[in-house]
């Protein structure tokens, strides 16, 4: 297994690699937020509460899942629950990044903040092991140009009539779309792209929030295991 490169060296090329590699999410981060911001606006959230959900929370499937239970009448206690379960993938992905981070149990939780579905997926060095500071590189552009959209989206005031006149709503979808098809490279990997995307489809209409998620997840360690017993 490689040795990571700690130097002040080292630490500064990852930092870069990750910055420039974020870019394109980066961008794509700045529209949906702000679709996010345009959404909340019109649901009756005070734009303040919008833009602090985005800096706290900075999850997108979260904070629109919270939003719509709330718009449509649900409880805020049903908002926090559905947030949670659409979080919970961030559990296992934890769990994999822990180990290549130093520090104590409280350090690595703080480090651990970072993570997002694309950071968490290009520092992924493919042995296991992930580039801490490509990492911290790839979510700092991310995260200030999520805050910015919901910003912008949220005190847009007339500027925009809704997300899907815009074409705002295929975004989130799309965004996804493209992280899956990045990481499809043999037969398995499509084989679980395939019938992870199926499985969630087939629950959309009849799960509750999030389930449909951690459903597909299932599909993946299926794929994990049929990795480790050396498939193609």
């Amino acid at each position: 297994m490689p040795v990571p490169d700690e130097s002040d060296a080292g630490r500064a090329v990852s930092l870069r690699a990750g910055f420039r590699a974020s870019v394109p999410y980066a961008a794509v981060g700045f529209l949906l937020s702000m679709s996010f911001g345009i959404l909340a606006r019109d649901s009756g959230f005070p734009a303040v509460a919008a833009i602090v959900m985005s800096a706290i929370v900075f999850a997108g499937s979260a904070q629109f899942a919270a939003v719509a239970i709330v718009a449509s009448g649900g409880t805020a206690a049903a908002a926090v629950a559905a947030a949670a379960l659409m979080n919970s993938r961030f559990l296992p992905m934890g769990i994999a990044l822990g180990p290549s981070l130093p520090g104590r149990a409280p350090w690595r939780a703080a480090q651990g903040q970072t993570v997002v579905d694309a950071s968490w997926a290009m520092a992924n060095r493919g042995d296991g092991t992930f580039d801490r500071w490509f990492l911290f590189g790839s979510t700092a552009p991310q995260y200030v140009t999520w805050v910015a959209g919901t910003t912008f989206g949220a005190l847009g005031g007339g500027l925009f009539d809704d997300a899907s006149s815009l074409g705002l709503d295929a975004i989130y979808p799309t965004f996804f779309l493209a992280l899956v098809i990045a990481e499809v490279k043999d037969r398995t990997t499509l084989a679980v792209a395939v019938a992870g995307g199926l499985l969630a489809l087939s629950l959309v209409e009849v799960a509750p929030a999030g389930l449909p998620v951690l459903a597909s997840s299932l599909v993946a360690l299926w794929g994990l295991r049929r990795r480790r017993q050396g498939s193609p």
